[in-house]
């Protein structure tokens, strides 16, 4: 609408300024520049189909305008036609420029929905990943599945005999069970410290809550809120071995963590 708008204006102007006397050498110039721009638009495969109306309509021009140039004192008319075949040819270049323009947006606009596709795919991919990973790193803590929910066993050998501080080869486990912790932000845990019969229970209760405590203390210091921990010592309670043998007694003294579900809800106490 807005080039035929354009065209007519054009064409009152075009066709004021031709209005004056006209010598056989501006019509031989009109009809040389209209059959140019005519030749130029109807080889470009491009304009033929984005505007094949206009092409037509310049050819017609065109081709009345040289017919008349065969007829004297025809000079007027001659580059009336010619002027009017050029206008055509001018609009047929213009539309074509405008389709090309709409189809270079519409396949911007195809690769823009095709990159965001990708970029959610990748991102549903890394989900995926990451659960594969959290996975995985629950086997690496060595957490085993009990009435009670994940457990986790810490052995005394992160601990000095009779101590309650954290030998430097816990840090290794300890890096681990924070890592699942900030990827888990809803789990909670339960550290509970276990010791072997050997000496007064009272001095085993609280043997067994300091190092539970200094397993919590190390969660917290690595920014694990203290408020997803809970510490709870049960001295020489609930062996898992014999304590008539070294090995046995080993196995006594130990720290186990106490996984929630996905929902932060801790299994029973002892």
């Amino acid at each position: 609408m807005k080039s035929n708008a354009i065209l007519g204006l054009g064409l009152i102007l075009g066709l004021g300024l031709l209005s004056g006397c006209a010598s056989p050498q501006q019509t031989e110039q009109s009809l040389e520049q209209a059959r140019k721009l005519f030749q130029q638009v109807k080889e470009d495969q491009s304009v033929l189909a984005s505007a094949p109306k206009d092409v037509i309509r310049a050819g017609e021009s065109l081709g009345r305008a040289e017919r008349l140039s065969s007829y004297w004192g025809n000079d007027k008319d001659v580059i009336h036609y010619a002027y009017l075949s050029q206008r055509y040819s001018e609009i047929a270049l213009q539309h074509s420029e405008q389709s090309q323009n709409q189809t270079r947006a519409a396949k911007l606009q195809l690769e823009r929905e095709r990159l965001q596709l990708a970029l959610r795919e990748a991102k549903l991919l890394s989900v995926q990943q990451q659960g594969k990973w959290l996975e995985e790193q629950m086997i690496a803590l060595a957490a085993t599945e009990t009435d009670r929910g994940l457990v986790m066993t810490l052995g005394d050998v992160l601990f000095d005999t009779g101590r309650a501080d954290l030998k430097g080869s816990a840090n290794r486990t300890i890096l681990k069970l924070v890592q699942f912790l900030q990827l888990n932000p809803r789990r909670v845990v339960r550290i509970e410290g276990y010791t072997d019969s050997s000496g007064a229970k009272a001095d085993n209760l609280r043997l067994s809550t300091d190092r539970a405590q200094a397993v919590a203390d190390a969660l917290i210091d690595l920014g694990i809120d203290a408020k997803r921990i809970q510490v709870q010592g049960y001295g020489e309670a609930f062996p898992v071995a014999e304590n008539a043998s070294n090995r046995g007694r080993a196995q006594n003294r130990r720290v186990e963590i106490v996984f929630s579900n996905e929902k932060g809800e801790l299994g029973h106490a002892r």
